[in-house]
């Protein structure tokens, strides 16, 4: 009997996909940069955590599928640095006022 939990052909997402499909879909809707006040709504209109979408645009920023025009350089280490407890917290987030769009392919 094999172990379905150590299939090695499975791969597992870096983020949450139903998250970065929303993004796009918000991305292609808008048709400009996404921005905090963004996310922020669509947390709200989807009932998920703000937290949970930007740990999913952070960690797409850091794979090269999405980009942050600001002032911050998003890469492994920011995350890192802001991802106190298991959580990211709204007043971390306050200085990514910049946009966020998928890149181009």
């Amino acid at each position: 009997m094999s172990n379905s939990n150590q299939d090695p052909d499975v791969d597992v997402p870096a983020w949450d996909v139903a998250i970065a499909n929303l993004a796009k879909e918000e991305f292609e809707k808008k048709g400009q940069p996404l921005t905090m006040d963004d996310f922020s709504a669509l947390a709200k209109e989807y009932t998920i955590r703000l937290d949970d979408i930007m740990v999913t645009m952070f960690e797409m920023v850091i794979a090269g599928a999405w980009q942050y025009e600001g002032e911050q350089v998003i890469v492994r280490d920011t995350l890192n640095d802001l991802y106190v407890g298991g959580r990211l917290h709204a007043k971390d987030l306050e200085t990514f006022i910049g946009g966020w769009s998928p890149q181009s392919d």
